[in-house]
């Protein structure tokens, strides 16, 4: 029973793992605005340098994190 709820538990976490990488590739600007929403609420103001490399390092973010997901969830499945 512990072995299905640990495991039960990583799939949960990698699909939402998954999900939140395809949202930082598909909508990196939203995610660059909750960012910096929640900098503003523990009293920090973020703004980036460059724009545009600010969305192709989210972007590149949100790839790695599908790639680590996908990799994780074969290991688990296939190991």
């Amino acid at each position: 029973m512990a072995d299905f709820i640990s495991n039960l538990i990583f799939l949960i976490v990698a699909f939402l793992s998954f999900v939140f990488g395809y949202w930082m590739l598909s909508s990196p600007q939203k995610i660059i605005k909750l960012q910096q929403k929640f900098y503003l609420l523990i009293n920090w103001r973020m703004e980036p340098v460059s724009m545009a490399k600010e969305i192709r390092n989210t972007k590149i973010m949100g790839l790695f994190l599908i790639i680590c997901d996908v990799l994780s969830i074969a290991y688990f499945l296939f190991f």
